[in-house]
């Protein structure tokens, strides 16, 4: 599975039928103001020590960053690492799935567009070693029924393996020993492109 995350995944990735990126790049009018609509949401102070889980190319860690946040980043994929700029690559680190390569006691992990990736198996070894690392976790992810997404869309991304609905999300993260905190299906400044959609994201806030 990781080797499906290379160059032609987040650069070509329609025309080699692995995912919906094409030139996957750096862009500040849309991700500083994501970052600022997590600030807001979360009450996330600069005092706060924040993980990317999933950080692919270290955009949102750069872009809390801008806003003076304490931000870093772990992602599987060595090539997005790779592909970070020079100011934020040292806040990013190549981890497997199951291991965060920071020894830091984050107060929030993000993870968005992340776990839609992981299998239910591997998702029930990971979430309690995560619980570990923070007392708050938000997680943004496709919503879905039986294996099929309610954006069809997202089907188009090969590495997309989980596709379950908002209870079910829910009782697989209470199982690892999470409490929810706050539900919804619309965060404003969050995945807005994907609105029209009544459900097809949710953004879960666990503690």
């Amino acid at each position: 599975m990781v080797e499906l995350y290379d160059a032609d995944y987040f650069e070509r990735g329609i025309e080699s039928g692995k995912s919906l990126y094409t030139n996957y790049r750096w862009m500040p009018e849309n991700t500083i103001p994501m970052a600022m609509a997590m600030i807001d949401y979360l009450g996330l102070t600069k005092e706060h020590k924040i993980l990317d889980y999933g950080a692919s190319k270290g955009f949102l860690v750069k872009a809390l960053r801008l806003l003076h946040r304490q931000a870093w980043g772990c992602d599987i994929s060595r090539y997005a690492i790779n592909s970070a700029d020079n100011n934020t690559r040292q806040y990013l680190k190549q981890c497997d799935f199951i291991l965060v390569p920071w020894e830091i006691e984050f107060d929030f992990i993000i993870s968005k567009d992340v776990f839609e990736h992981i299998k239910e198996q591997e998702l029930n070894e990971l979430l309690p070693v995560l619980r570990k690392y923070s007392k708050n976790m938000f997680v943004v992810v496709p919503l879905g029924e039986d294996g099929k997404f309610n954006i069809p869309a997202y089907q188009l991304d090969v590495t997309h393996t989980t596709a379950m609905n908002k209870e079910w999300w829910i009782a697989l993260f209470m199982k690892a020993g999470w409490e929810l905190k706050d539900f919804s299906y619309c965060v404003p400044g969050i995945k807005d492109n994907w609105s029209n959609f009544s459900e097809g994201n949710g953004f879960f806030w666990f503690k």
